[in-house]
């Protein structure tokens, strides 16, 4: 396995444009985002000022981004301090049992110990998605229990919310 991680950069919106759109379908989404706009959002949520977002991405040895790990910082979270939040993590499933998601982590894991006032670093998976709960399981994390999911969709107004309720 011969990849790099590395933070995303302005050259590499094509290509994380296509990839989202496997996420989407990875997901069972249907309806799939026009390629520019996608590529647009993701040139302002990355790139625009302020950044909304960061992202590490995987890029293996014929320089094909194979996977990413997509965060933001939050706050505060515990006190005063803040989190690094991991809103997506995905690996193409070609590299998937590689180890390349476990280098992810770790990765992120060292970027909130570096910065200062990070107290956490704090993810959800759905309940359904075995596969992942098993990897952050193997991982040595613990599943949290007790926490209530709330959305808001713009534009349509939907509200739900869900109860997040995971046996350990």
């Amino acid at each position: 396995m011969n990849t790099t991680i590395r933070p995303a950069r302005a050259g590499d919106l094509s290509a994380l444009a296509v990839l989202i759109e496997e996420i989407e379908r990875f997901y069972g989404a249907t309806e799939i985002q026009p390629l520019e706009e996608r590529r647009s959002q993701i040139k302002q949520a990355l790139f625009g000022s302020p950044p909304l977002a960061s992202a590490l991405l995987v890029v293996d040895g014929r320089g094909d981004l194979v996977g990413m790990a997509a965060y933001s910082f939050l706050w505060p979270a515990a006190g005063s301090s803040h989190s690094l939040f991991l809103k997506e993590l995905y690996v193409r499933d070609s590299l998937r049992r590689q180890g390349v998601g476990k280098l992810l982590m770790r990765r992120l894991q060292e970027i909130a110990e570096q910065r200062p006032g990070c107290s956490r670093l704090e993810w959800m998976t759905d309940s359904e998605n075995d596969g992942a709960r098993a990897f952050y399981r193997e991982l040595g994390f613990e599943e949290f229990d007790g926490k209530i999911i709330y959305r808001f969709e713009t534009g349509t107004g939907v509200r739900r919310a869900s109860v997040h309720s995971v046996s350990a």
